[in-house]
């Protein structure tokens, strides 16, 4: 059967999409080419006993000193696991919940990919859990917010698991663990922190791969114009050059892409004025540098730098960068193009009419953050390496990030 031959507008128009797709399924590994499932997909399916009773404990409030939270409290499913507040602060915590914390409660999903804290080839520090990297594993994270006043506030070992004896699944965890395990409270505790992460490495939702994103890697759908311009811009070194930090790629074995590289960045995001840590103006969170037991101590060059999350479900939080500066992704985008063009937007001015730059930083340390990659190598004056109508473009792709409910 014959067609009749499209207009010269239109093929044009077709021509251009025609090139967004070929660029974007060369970045993606091959898109539409992709098998049905990849080696890093989980299916729904029956926890283990262990599994089971590590989300019981995540979700039980009893646990915490108040009584009244719980991890899942600070990792909400609504959230894609990361925090629920939209007010550019933390989750009450505390005795009484009456303690502000100092960073924003990242994502549990999409963990089982990452790997201890340690130094690449090139002496890149990657890996690691918490904003600095500072827990070794899933197991050795689960186990600290328990004991962290500012958050679930036991304070020994002893009162967490006299908790955990009076809970209704106790039963179920002698019968896992041993009938003794809860007059051994340090064992015990080590059994809990197993627990919470065979949960996080067995629940098929936090690492669904379920994402409009997936499916157009696996051939099932198509993007629409924006989310494909969005994608050619999230992988242009010129542009957003987001994939820098967030592969959108495919691995090597064909895993789906995790949107981190578990790496780390000096970003100089601006100092929250709504974290009540904030109000001393000597107070500065260095991340990497300053984490417990120093053990970076001495690496003043990486003060400033935090974990690089991963995006997928980024449009569903309700705050971002470690202090909870941005609650909309609309102006983050904004800050990450225009922080060198138009710092004024972003910064405060100090007395002699100067903008204090980076000023959640002491000056010594400032010229740790990131100016030499794009977007952030450009200067005042200079346009913004996208424009609004790009942004929009990258926020339609980022929202297809979202895993599926």
């Amino acid at each position: 059967m014959r067609h009749r031959s499209l207009p010269t507008r239109s093929t044009g128009r077709m021509a251009a999409l025609a090139t967004l797709l070929a660029l974007a399924l060369q970045a993606c590994g091959g898109g539409s080419s992709a098998p049905e499932t990849g080696p890093s997909e989980t299916t729904a399916g029956a926890l283990s006993a262990r599994a089971s009773l590590g989300k019981q404990i995540f979700h039980d409030a009893s646990l915490s000193a108040s009584g009244r939270q719980s991890c899942a409290s600070c990792h909400a499913a609504e959230t894609g696991n990361a925090g629920p507040r939209s007010t550019g602060i933390t989750e009450p915590g505390g005795v009484a919940l009456e303690l502000q914390g100092g960073r924003t409660s990242p994502s549990i999903r999409y963990l089982a990919g990452n790997k201890a804290f340690g130094f690449d080839a090139e002496g890149t520090p990657n890996g690691g859990f918490f904003w600095d990297g500072r827990a070794a594993s899933l197991q050795d994270q689960a186990g600290k917010p328990f004991f962290n006043p500012k958050e679930m506030a036991n304070a020994s070992t002893e009162e967490l698991i006299a908790r955990l004896a009076r809970a209704p699944y106790a039963p179920a965890f002698r019968q896992e663990f041993g009938a003794d395990i809860l007059q051994r409270p340090a064992d015990a505790l080590a059994r809990m922190q197993l627990a919470l992460q065979a949960f996080q490495l067995e629940d098929a939702s936090l690492r669904a791969f379920s994402s409009k994103y997936d499916e157009f890697l696996r051939g099932r759908v198509t993007l629409s114009e924006p989310e494909l311009r969005g994608l050619a811009l999230f992988n242009a070194k010129d542009k957003g050059n987001c994939a820098a930090c967030h592969p959108s790629a495919r691995g090597a074995d064909g895993s789906f892409p995790l949107f981190t590289d578990f790496s780390y960045d000096a970003l100089g995001v601006p100092r929250n004025a709504a974290l009540a840590q904030n109000a001393d103006p000597s107070l500065f969170d260095l991340g990497l540098c300053a984490r417990e037991g120093g053990d970076m101590a001495a690496r003043r060059d990486l003060c400033g730098a935090f974990k690089v999350p991963s995006l997928r479900n980024v449009a569903l939080r309700k705050a971002f960068f470690h202090n909870g500066r941005f609650t909309d992704l609309r102006e983050v985008l904004s800050f990450y193009v225009q922080r060198d063009v138009a710092p004024e937007k972003w910064y405060p001015r100090l007395p002699d009419g100067s903008i204090d730059k980076f000023n959640d930083l002491p000056v010594e340390l400032r010229g740790n953050v990131n100016v030499s990659e794009g977007p952030y190598n450009r200067r005042p004056g200079q346009a913004p390496a996208l424009s609004e109508a790009e942004i929009d473009d990258l926020l339609a792709f980022l929202r297809t990030l979202s895993d599926a409910r």
